[in-house]
């Protein structure tokens, strides 16, 4: 999440809880402060996170999996390339998975002819190391 959702998150959570806290309230008004900003601060850290992992077979970013058989080349993007091919030079059938917030990008080239997917784009805040993994298990013999 970028810096700034936390602390309007925080606030609206707080204003959430304070509705518990009226004037006809028989209860005490810390436990539900306690329990609707433990939630709001999980929801926006769950919100926020997309794991990838990268293993010997495949790339997994979140739920979705990519075979590394079908890996044909992979590169990271600088801002001005991650801003054309998610504007004007996208392709409509690429897989992106992209946050606004995170500047780094990778892309990662697809030579499957049963797949219409070209390529995949792939936010990352480290995307040199990602790169690093994918082309190190590339490397490595079956």
């Amino acid at each position: 999440m970028p810096w700034w959702f936390w602390p309007v998150g925080l606030v609206i959570g707080v204003l959430l809880a304070a509705l518990f806290d009226g004037p006809l309230s028989t209860f005490p008004a810390w436990p539900a402060y306690v329990v609707v900003l433990a939630l709001t601060a999980g929801g926006l850290w769950w919100a926020g996170r997309i794991r990838l992992t990268v293993t010997a077979d495949e790339l997994l970013v979140d739920d979705a999996r990519l075979p590394r058989a079908v890996v044909a080349d992979v590169r990271e993007l600088t801002a001005a390339d991650k801003r054309r091919l998610l504007g004007v030079d996208a392709h409509p059938l690429a897989f992106v998975v992209q946050r606004p917030w995170i500047a780094g990008a990778v892309r990662v080239e697809l030579a499957d002819p049963d797949d219409p997917t070209p390529y995949w784009i792939l936010s990352s805040r480290h995307p040199d190391r990602l790169v690093a993994a994918l082309r190190a298990t590339a490397d490595q013999p079956a």
